[in-house]
């Protein structure tokens, strides 16, 4: 029988063609978009069939893939698990496995990366560690859209862990709520790893974990998901450590969304947990990479060394060594102390990339830790605005406002209006109200903010299940049809299919608005251009209409109502009470422009007197 050959995991990637005529789909630079096919009439069904086709398509390619390379593995006992693995070589491009990760296994790209380092000499779990992961870790990774990245094997803190995601996910009401824990192991150390040389793509092995005594082989555990699996080369050894370290700072550079219009780079934070003297090493290449590390206290090795250090603020050789004896007191070889004493002094060095923390002694939250060691780590290298954003952002995609105010907020950067554009807009978008109070708070002007173009871009990220969607859709193919564009009116709930996405403007928007508050709304959005101006495509005339780029005359009456549309109570309790403020200081900026013009010329001015009039209109 012939040998299959294998194909490397680049050539893993589908060539992107439209699944009905089979044309390449080319990249159009100028405009950012994959241009449309000869059956497509838009890039958006294009897309859409490509998405539809792309599983199956990505199953066939898979089957080129040799035997025990690639494949799902379907954990027996007492629970019944399935994980992915892949095996690579030492030296494969991290860009690939990321691929793998994301658009192979179709994995979300992740808000956070945290990589737990050290506690494999952990066979006993101290009851507030064991805390520390399951309250702390696994809950901070769920409510955040992180990944935790481990060994993967069942054996020290990684096998607690695994538990811990168990723990977490039984205890789970919610289908939709997963932890992603992926393990980087070496092949040579999993226990059983024939089992894996029989997998296909199509047909997933049967594996037994077990808990096997301390040893140079270990079970896989079968509490995490995905598994890379790295061959390492005899004549270099540590090599899965070192694409670890890869794999890290790639990550770190890809960006991820959120929803709404922006986006920040992955941040990425390792755990350090006890650790024996050979992982300063990997926190030596880490910190080379400006990745963060969170020292957990009071866990042992070579972490309580470094708080030690870090408290003491003397990091001599002597002092150094005399720690490292008294730790790990059979380290007699005297090369090795002077390499591990000279490692200890570089990482120390890079203090601002270090945070220690206490579980015992502290009660912040670990979710809280991590985005002020994110902060701490931001503010060290820089003090301008531009680059705190992606922490900024991090704090609004998790709805931290708190530590918005305390860490970002809080005088040592001076922000502009214009550096908060973008990250209220991602707020406002959603749902974030509290956050939207904080950058009015700190700079942003409404008035200047909400053009007409921005407030149309607000109700185009209406979600697609809502009422007001609906509504707007509506209104949206009765336009399409009246203006001839559409071929044939879709049932509800549909637009026409060669439109693509419907875009929504302020026409619809006015629409919508009349149905529910008839003359009360008249006049709204009328003199506002539907959209900017296509290459052929024909639109409302622009003739003496308005810009997008102008400004809403009324910004808060017209976010009120944007979020009263769409229920949003706090938002729009929020914008209200702007609403009524600037109504109230028209008023009284009216009343005292008359008693002015009334002492001075002495005349008799109507609503001067014993009865003001009151403000009868908002906006």
């Amino acid at each position: 029988m012939q040998e299959r050959k294998e194909i490397p995991l680049g050539t893993l990637q589908p060539r992107t063609r439209c699944l009905r005529c089979g044309d390449v789909l080319e990249w159009s630079e100028e405009h950012s978009v994959l241009l449309g096919c000869s059956c497509c009439s838009t890039a958006d069904e294009t897309l859409e069939k490509v998405a539809r086709g792309l599983a199956s398509r990505m199953k066939r390619e898979r089957s080129h893939w040799a035997d025990g390379r690639v494949g799902d593995i379907d954990f027996t006992g007492s629970t019944k698990k399935r994980g992915k693995f892949v095996r690579v070589s030492s030296n494969t491009d991290p860009v690939l496995i990321y691929q793998m990760l994301t658009e192979e296994w179709g994995l979300a790209p992740p808000h956070l990366v945290v990589a737990l380092v050290g506690g494999d000499e952990l066979a006993q779990m101290k009851p507030w560690l064991r805390d520390t992961l399951r309250k702390g870790l696994v809950k901070a990774a769920q409510s955040t859209g992180a990944w935790i990245l481990t060994n993967g094997l069942r054996f020290g803190i990684t096998k607690h862990l695994g538990q811990a995601v168990r723990d977490h996910s039984l205890a789970s009401t919610s289908s939709k709520v997963r932890v992603v824990a992926i393990g980087i192991a070496p092949w040579n150390m999993i226990h059983n790893r024939e089992a894996l040389l029989s997998a296909k793509v199509d047909e997933p092995t049967a594996y037994k974990p077990q808990d096997l005594p301390h040893g140079s082989v270990y079970s896989l555990d079968s509490h995490h998901s995905h598994f890379v699996l790295v061959e390492e080369d005899p004549s270099r050894p540590g090599a899965t450590s070192e694409m670890r370290v890869k794999l890290l700072k790639h990550i770190s550079l890809q960006r991820t969304g959120y929803g709404g219009a922006g986006s920040f780079e992955i941040p990425v934070l390792c755990l350090l947990v006890h650790g024996e003297p050979r992982i300063l090493q990997r926190m030596h290449k880490g910190i080379g990479n400006s990745t963060p590390w969170l020292i957990l206290a009071g866990s042992g090795g070579v972490a309580d060394i470094l708080v030690t250090l870090m408290n003491s603020g003397c990091w001599d050789a002597d002092g150094v060594r005399e720690l490292l004896l008294d730790t790990f007191p059979n380290a007699h070889h005297s090369t090795d102390i002077s390499n591990w004493v000279k490692l200890i002094q570089k990482v120390l060095d890079h203090g601002h990339l270090l945070t220690v923390h206490d579980p015992q002694q502290e009660s912040s939250e670990l979710d809280t830790v991590i985005l002020k060691a994110l902060v701490k780590a931001c503010k060290s290298q820089s003090q301008e605005a531009q680059d705190f954003l992606d922490e900024l952002k991090l704090a609004v995609a998790w709805n931290r406002v708190d530590i918005a105010k305390s860490d970002i907020f809080n005088g040592d950067v001076e922000w502009k209006a214009q550096d908060l554009e973008e990250v209220m807009m991602d707020a406002l978008i959603n749902d974030k109200p509290d956050f939207v109070r904080l950058f009015v708070d700190n700079g942003v002007n409404l008035g200047e903010f909400l053009t007409y173009g921005r407030l149309q871009e607000l109700y185009w990220s209406v979600s697609e299940k809502s009422l007001l969607h609906n509504l707007l859709l509506k209104k949206y193919e009765e336009k399409q049809l009246l203006l001839g564009a559409a071929r044939t009116p879709g049932p509800p709930g549909s637009h026409p299919p060669d439109q693509g996405k419907p875009r929504f403007t302020l026409f619809e928007v006015a629409k919508v608005l009349k149905d529910f508050l008839h003359d009360s709304c008249k006049g709204f959005y009328q003199k506002i251009p539907t959209e900017k101006p296509a290459k052929g495509r024909l639109f409302h005339s622009q003739k003496n209409l308005a810009e997008l780029e102008e400004c809403c005359e009324h910004p808060w009456r017209d976010l009120f109502l944007w979020a009263v549309l769409q229920n949003r109570q706090q938002m729009a309790n929020y914008f209200w009470a702007m609403v009524s403020l600037v109504s109230y200081f028209h008023f009284l900026l009216s009343v005292s422009q008359r008693c002015a013009v009334q002492s001075i010329t002495g005349l008799d001015v109507p609503g001067i007197g014993k009865h003001h009039s009151e403000p009868s209109e908002v906006g």
